[in-house]
């Protein structure tokens, strides 16, 4: 089944999911699906009439319109066919496009322009009442775009776009662009004097730098013959001693042991305050 194709069967399926609808049995013109005969039950069959697709054009700054490299604008034509038991008369036929109509219209994300419908005929070979109907959808088609009726994807981008957006070597992938856009997150921490304490920055950290904002990095103590350590880092392969990575932001180890000889790591000293540095 082609993409274009698989519109109407996601129609189908999310009119019959909604409840004022559940009386109602819906199915597609395409593939055709058996109606039972003589008809018991009223059905629609929902089938495609049209799409057109066409450029997009959006006015700049300066009053020109551009045409949207990875945009455009489609209108499409739903076919309603309205298939009513002789037994509940022919304006069922109008209660029930009205009902599928207002389904459409307030509960789903697509966006009506117009709808019509025919005159009400009598088939005498099912013994029901039929009327087609119509409805008119203006929808745009981008990167990203979906509507929360799930059809975003029935136009796939490639038919639209080509293969551009999804290539990764000129398009940067939704990680890059975090990185971009926030690429670190800063603060400064008390310590707190434990030999193990956890700095939650809210991301999952490539790499992380912290200092002190009172000490320098490095003060030796001669009269002891020891070395502290203020400052520190972190990535995914290693970093200084003091500080690693964890999963949502970086844990600090303070104490002799984890101390390298007489030097040892000072980034939890207690009322000491600190800066740090996490980048995505």
């Amino acid at each position: 089944m082609s993409a274009i194709s698989a519109m109407p069967a996601a129609v189908a399926q999310w009119l019959a999911e909604q409840e004022p609808l559940q009386e109602i049995h819906f199915l597609t013109e395409y593939p055709a699906q058996n109606k039972a005969v003589p008809l018991r039950r009223a059905t629609v069959a929902v089938g495609l009439g049209s799409v057109t697709i066409t450029d997009q054009f959006i006015e700049n700054d300066d009053g020109v319109l551009e045409r949207q490299e990875y945009c455009r604008t489609a209108a499409i034509r739903l076919r309603l066919g309205v298939h009513v038991p002789f037994r509940e008369g022919g304006s069922r036929c109008h209660d029930i496009f009205t009902l599928v109509l207002d389904m459409l219209t307030f509960a789903s994300d697509l966006n009506l322009r117009s709808s019509g419908c025919g005159e009400i005929t009598a088939h005498r070979d099912t013994d029901a009442f039929v009327m087609e109907a119509w409805a008119d959808i203006a929808a745009d088609f981008c990167p990203a775009e979906s509507t929360g009726l799930a059809l975003g994807s029935f136009l796939p981008k490639d038919l639209l776009c080509g293969s551009h957006i999804s290539n990764t070597d000129i398009h940067l992938s939704p990680a890059q662009k975090t990185r971009l856009d926030a690429p670190f997150r800063s603060g400064i921490y008390m310590g707190n004097g434990q030999a193990s304490s956890t700095i939650e920055v809210g991301i999952k950290p490539s790499a992380v730098f912290v200092a002190s904002l009172q000490m320098p990095p490095v003060h030796p103590n001669f009269s002891a013959a020891t070395t502290q350590v203020y400052f520190g880092f972190a990535t995914a392969s290693g970093g200084s001693m003091g500080v690693e990575l964890t999963a949502s932001g970086f844990r600090l180890r303070m104490g002799s042991g984890y101390s390298l000889g007489t030097t040892s790591p000072g980034l939890n000293v207690s009322g000491a305050q600190y800066i740090y540095f996490a980048f995505v």
